[in-house]
């Protein structure tokens, strides 16, 4: 283990290196920072950093840099992420309280992420297979036509025509309507095959034809919406650090095209914690260069799905965990209230 004067030496170095984007010497730390030892101590310290693997010397410069191994210790030993301000919180909230339906939290959410944190924002729409369902409308457009409306706790709706195989009257309507909300309103969707499986049995024979018609479009709705879905902004940041990407910012680029890859990096979404991949612990090559700093959201203590940030190793961690998980709070309140 480091002893605390080394780490605040490492801490230092971090500190220096993404604010000035310039290899960090031991003259400019004892400068700098109030240390309380004398530059050859600091030198000695950041010899022994090299050694460890903590920091590294790069090209012929007398500075040293941060190594993915110093910025993983340095978030692991973080004292506290760094909170939001009032003013930043108040943004926050005015920028999404105007969101008219989910894709709009979503694109919202993005945009906001990305101007917060100067990094590329990347949103997982909440999953269906976490999601509980609020509500199940049933509306006739014809005699034999009628249109299923779900809507998730998650603000999410889908909608689906449904061709009946025989008229259905608005009192059966009405009775079918009320039947599936009683035994499926405020139910995990995983849950719903089961709770609806013996309701063709409560109507008239008659009617028994077009309720499993309603029942199997809306288990089908269940299963074709399982498909995580996610939203991408800001891109354009990474030009910015162009000469934090050790040739070419093309393979970062190519890795943030496939959706598999953002969702990998993302995490479960079970996992309401923030998690921080730093270089090569991204397990796809091309994100070697990144760090991706991610949390789940929700609208109650469960997380739905995830969100966070990716952008260069030299990263205002604090900053940027603190953003993230302000955001994640914000978007969860939204979806409760929903």
């Amino acid at each position: 283990m480091l002893s605390e004067r080394r780490l605040e030496v490492l801490r230092a170095i971090v500190h220096d290196y993404v604010g000035t984007e310039e290899p960090v010497g031991s003259k400019a730390l004892t400068e700098r920072h109030s240390l309380g030892v004398s530059p050859a101590t600091v030198r000695n310290d950041m010899a022994a950093l090299e050694e460890e693997g903590f920091i590294a010397q790069p090209h012929t410069s007398a500075g040293r840099i941060p190594t993915d191994k110093g910025y993983r210790l340095f978030v692991d030993k973080l004292a506290g992420v760094k909170p939001m301000t009032a003013p930043e919180r108040r943004a926050i909230q005015n920028f999404l309280d105007g969101a008219v339906d989910l894709d709009d939290v979503v694109g919202r959410t993005v945009r906001l992420l990305a101007q917060l944190t100067r990094q590329v924002a990347v949103v997982q729409y909440p999953s269906l297979t976490r999601s509980t369902v609020r509500h199940v409308e049933l509306l006739s457009l014809a005699p034999a036509r009628l249109m299923l409306v779900l809507i998730t706790d998650t603000g999410r709706v889908e909608q689906r025509m449904i061709d009946c195989p025989a008229p259905f009257g608005e009192t059966s309507l009405a009775d079918l309507r009320a039947r599936l909300n009683s035994r499926v309103a405020g139910r995990r969707f995983a849950d719903v095959p089961q709770l609806v499986q013996d309701l063709p049995e409560a109507f008239e024979a008659e009617d028994r034809g077009t309720v499993a018609t309603v029942l199997s479009t809306l288990l089908e709705t269940l299963v074709e919406e399982t498909e995580e879905r996610l939203m991408i902004g800001g891109t354009a940041n990474l030009t910015r650090f162009g000469h934090d990407f050790p040739l070419t910012i093309r393979p970062v680029l190519e890795a943030l095209e496939e959706q598999v890859v953002l969702l990998k990096l993302l995490g479960e979404a079970t996992d309401s914690g923030m998690t921080v991949r730093i270089g090569h612990e991204n397990a796809h090559e091309g994100l070697s260069s990144t760090s991706v700093v991610s949390v789940g959201y929700g609208s109650g203590s469960e997380a739905v799905a995830k969100l966070g940030v990716v952008g260069p190793t030299r990263m205002d961690y604090p900053g940027t965990m603190g953003a993230v998980r302000a955001v994640a709070r914000y978007v969860g309140q939204i979806l409760a209230e929903s």
